[in-house]
């Protein structure tokens, strides 16, 4: 099984590279998975992972990319946000790459 370390810790992942338990993560390994994909992680960046992880806590799926672009699509973009301009924050794969960074379960993930 896959796994990624992250400080003294190690994290297991799905042959898909998502992290097999929602409580198993926390910032750092957003950090490191987004390092592995040389993605550097700005405000735009964690303000969809936070909107995704606090949506999935409260309602155990994940959020479409509509709503994401509905609710944090101001902070996302300077101008009127599309599903193009979360494909531009999260280059390998848009919607299902931000699912993976913010921690969801890719099974919960219907959004991917």
């Amino acid at each position: 099984m896959p796994a990624l370390q992250v400080g003294t810790a190690t994290v297991p992942l799905n042959e898909a590279g998502f992290v097999l338990e929602f409580d198993g993560w926390n910032e750092d390994v957003a950090l490191a998975m987004s390092r592995e994909d040389g993605l550097e992680l700005t405000d735009c960046h964690w303000a969809a992972i936070r909107f995704l992880r606090e949506y999935y806590a409260t309602h155990l799926v994940a959020a479409s990319p509509r709503l994401l672009i509905k609710e944090v699509g101001h902070q996302l973009s300077q101008h009127k946000c599309t599903y193009n301009d979360v494909k531009l924050l999260f280059p390998k794969g848009g919607i299902k790459q931000a699912c993976r960074l913010a921690g969801l379960p890719v099974y919960y993930c219907h959004a991917c």
